[in-house]
């Protein structure tokens, strides 16, 4: 696409822009006798806010960078911290940083200029970038895990054996608890991460990863499948069992931040024979680990998901490299939302009383879930995401922390966290009011 000129429909079809402005239909209805699109009829939503496409090495067929001279200009419908943080003067003393793999501050910010409803709004194009735009990224991280990075250190403990369940705790959850999965990305050092990458750096990570997966043994062991080599039959697999990853639309933050180029090639999934453990190759990060099972027992999965992490760590040792990893920022990635532990442990958990409430008619009763699961640091999501009742009365429900904390505290978090709310699920049951809940909640959190 671009500011001006003409262009055939075989230029642009793989571009985010043609879909945004309508596709193909939209293409035939402005196009001239010669059957090209004259781009002073549209206005090019990666350029509606100031820029203009650069000769980016990066840039591939279905996605070109766009180059800022100056602060994007941002409107009202922006709500990424990225938006609020740039401000003229920081623009200025970044704009020309270059990593030494060729990411900018304008490919940094690119995303969630797009991309406006992005609550972030900027992404690392490899991990130098997150010493080179820290004045970026660093007030970015305070305004969304309150964690200040320039005086903090990050820890990790990948120790399962560490974790305190109890039998009397096992057993509420596999009451309630109707599965359990936990999940977080890792990054092999020395590769561009995914919206910095071309087809070499991406390439050389499957190849990496690929090495894991032919050396997992026991109930680890399982197929990779090549997405863009994937029969009917195996897509159709995958996506029944909700394996197969997003599909980059045109509007997400793999697609405005480069992340999708050439897709769908080097990307791939793992999963073991049991479909226990899942890995996303090339998504949004290098890897994206995934450890899951039916029913609560929490301990059997946060296991599984360690040893992942260190088959992958492992293997990345055997090529003379290294998980990302740094002692302020934990392991690094993509986005800043996932730094630290980029952790989610989460269970499916069946909580009907609460459900109740917020189908009911009294606002305050209707918050009280989320007041909740706020107060022990979690963050419930029903059937349509957040703020809605659930399907059923089966909630997810996990933690809300990942820098700061390590794998071990935020799974216990999450046990201690759960398990109080299913204690007030219980009270709700045998006839307590929401005031007597709110009573509880003070008193354990004391």
């Amino acid at each position: 696409m671009g500011a001006a000129g003409s262009v055939s429909m075989e230029e642009v079809k793989d571009m985010p822009q043609y879909t945004i402005l309508g596709g193909e239909a939209k293409f035939n209805e402005l196009k001239g006798e010669d059957g090209n699109l004259d781009m002073s009829k549209v206005e090019d939503p990666y350029l509606k806010y100031g820029g203009v496409y650069s000769d980016d090495a990066k840039n591939s067929k279905d996605f070109k960078y766009v180059d800022f001279s100056e602060v994007p200009k941002f409107t009202d419908e922006h709500k990424s911290l990225m938006s609020k943080v740039l401000t003229p003067e920081l623009f200025e003393s970044l704009k020309g940083v270059k990593s030494s793999k060729g990411y900018t501050l304008s490919n940094a910010i690119l995303t969630g200029t797009v991309t406006p409803h992005l609550g972030v709004g900027c992404t690392a194009g490899d991990e130098e970038c997150w010493d080179l735009f820290k004045d970026l990224y660093y007030p970015v991280i305070k305004g969304w895990h309150d964690y200040d990075a320039a005086t903090q250190t990050h820890p990790s403990d990948l120790d399962p054996s560490k974790l305190v369940f109890s039998d009397e705790q096992k057993a509420t959850f596999n009451e309630y608890v109707a599965s359990t999965r936990i999940r977080a990305a890792r990054n092999i050092s020395g590769f561009s991460l995914p919206c910095g990458s071309d087809d070499a750096d991406r390439a050389g990570v499957e190849d990496v990863l690929k090495q894991t997966f032919n050396g997992l043994e026991g109930e680890l062991a399982g197929t990779y499948y090549e997405l863009g080599g994937m029969t009917d039959e195996q897509r159709d697999f995958l996506l029944s069992k909700g394996f197969l990853f997003q599909i980059p639309s045109a509007r997400n933050l793999l697609t405005g931040a480069g992340a999708a180029r050439s897709w769908p090639n080097n990307r791939g999934i793992f999963h073991n024979e049991a479909q226990t453990a899942l890995c996303w190759v090339n998504e949004e990060d290098h890897c994206r680990i995934i450890s899951m099972e039916m029913g609560g027992d929490i301990p059997s999965v946060f296991a599984r998901f360690c040893a992942l992490s260190e088959a992958i760590k492992k293997s990345a040792e055997a090529n003379n490299t290294k998980l990302m990893w740094s002692e302020n920022l934990g392991y690094l990635g993509t986005c800043p939302s996932n730094l630290g532990t980029g952790l989610r442990a989460s269970v499916m958990v069946k909580l009907e009383k609460f459900n109740g409430l917020m189908e009911g008619d009294v606002q305050e009763d209707k918050e009280l879930l989320e007041e909740v699961c706020s107060a022990f640091d979690l963050q419930p999501r029903g059937s349509a995401g957040e703020h809605s009742p659930a399907v059923g009365g089966k909630f997810d429900v996990s933690n809300k922390q990942r820098l700061g904390l390590s794998e071990v505290q935020l799974v216990q978090k999450m046990i201690d966290g759960v398990s109080k709310v299913l204690e007030l699920e219980k009270m709700l049951a045998a006839g307590s009011s929401p005031a007597d809940v709110r009573a509880k909640v003070q008193e354990l959190k004391a």
